[in-house]
Parts: C-alpha cells; structure tokens; sequence
C-alpha cells in the first residue's frame, strides 16, 4: 500500500506545475518572447515566494519535514538569495497590459500562502510546504533557463530530493484525520501554483496581443 510520501507525490505529479500548458510550452523557454516570459517568470515566483516570512519559515520545516531539520529552511533560504539574484539579473519586471490586475493576484496569492501556513488544523500546513518542496522540482528548471539565459551560472539547488520526501513522509502515520490535512495543504498549495501559472500564461498572451 502506498503511504503518505507516495500519495503526495502522485498528487504532485498530477496537479503540480509540471503539468501546466504553460510550464511545458516552447514558447516560455524559446524564440523572441523568450527573455520576457522568463523576465516574468522570475518576478512572480519571486513576488509569491522570495519574501519573508514565507511558507517554509512559518512553518519552521517542523511537522511531516522534522526528520530533515534545519536544512530544509536553510535550503528555501539559499532559494530565495537565487531569486533574488535572477530578479536583478532579468531586469525590470516586462510591461504588461492588466498590471493592477496581475499584483492583487499576487497579493491573494501571498495571502492564501499565509493563511495554510497558520493554520490550526493539524497537517494543513504540512501538506502545504511540502507540496511546495516537491512542486519545486518543476518550478527550478525554469529558473535555471533564466539564468542561464541572462548570463548566470544556476545555484546548486539544496532542498531535499523527491524520493527522499516522499520515502521518509512515507513511515508517518497520524491517522485518516492527519492524512486528509495533509492532502487539503498540498492541494491548495496546487492550486495556488496553478493559478501563478495561469496568470503567467495570460500575461504573455496579453503581451503578444498588445
């Protein structure tokens, strides 16, 4: 019987943004709007997850991710600094028509984050963050291409792989009530992710219509 690890996992690779349209389209890694769409990319990830406190701190890598102690706030930390690298390295954020509507997205977004991670319902917030380390997975490749597109060598990334996630998540076993916590944190950490590359995705079209 799959566990815990393994269920969110599945979960990750169904929902997550790997499976976005956008994440997998040519024209967000390619060709002349390339530079722009990457440009975005970076603000936005950034503008949802390079503040602090964010959701990896709020939650002290504590719960579900305990085994892995400090490193994995250490590790988000060293992500954020790569964010914040790229942010200066793309240059100003692309002008694009719906600006106003595209920041209260974002500020929703940052909100949404926020409200799992305090959440008092036991395993929310677990299911959150680490739906968020293993949705990462897809989400560093396309800060890699930015950097190397505009000049910059990628960080070594340091937050725990998949398997080993989802191998030692696997040995918890808090009950029914945990475990469906847990799967509601992960899936509006999704959701939330998808929603970043829906947005994502209508700003390069509105920028190519323009």
């Amino acid at each position: 019987m799959p566990g815990l690890g393994a269920d969110l996992l599945a979960l990750v690779r169904r929902d997550g943004s790997i499976g976005h349209v956008w994440r997998q389209d040519d024209a967000l890694l390619t060709g002349p709007d390339a530079p722009c769409n990457l440009a975005d990319v970076v603000h936005h990830i950034a503008a949802v997850h390079a503040r602090r406190p964010g959701l990896v701190d709020l939650t002290g890598g504590g719960g579900l991710l305990q085994p892995f102690g400090v490193a994995v706030v250490d590790g988000f930390s060293a992500e954020r600094r790569y964010l914040a690298r790229l942010v200066v390295a793309v240059g100003p954020l692309p002008p694009t028509p719906g600006q106003t509507l595209s920041q209260a997205a974002l500020i929703g977004q940052r909100h949404a984050l926020e409200t799992l991670a305090r959440s008092d319902r036991a395993g929310c917030a677990d299911g959150a963050v680490t739906a968020l380390l293993m949705d990462w997975s897809a989400v560093r490749p396309v800060l890699d291409a930015a950097a190397v597109r505009f000049g910059l060598t990628p960080d070594h990334a340091g937050l725990p792989d998949l398997a080993a996630l989802a191998t030692t998540i696997d040995t918890v076993d808090e009950g029914p009530g945990f475990a469906r916590a847990v799967g509601f944190g992960a899936r509006q950490l999704l959701l939330q992710h998808r929603g970043l590359w829906d947005l994502l995705e209508a700003r390069a079209h509105a920028r190519r219509d323009a």
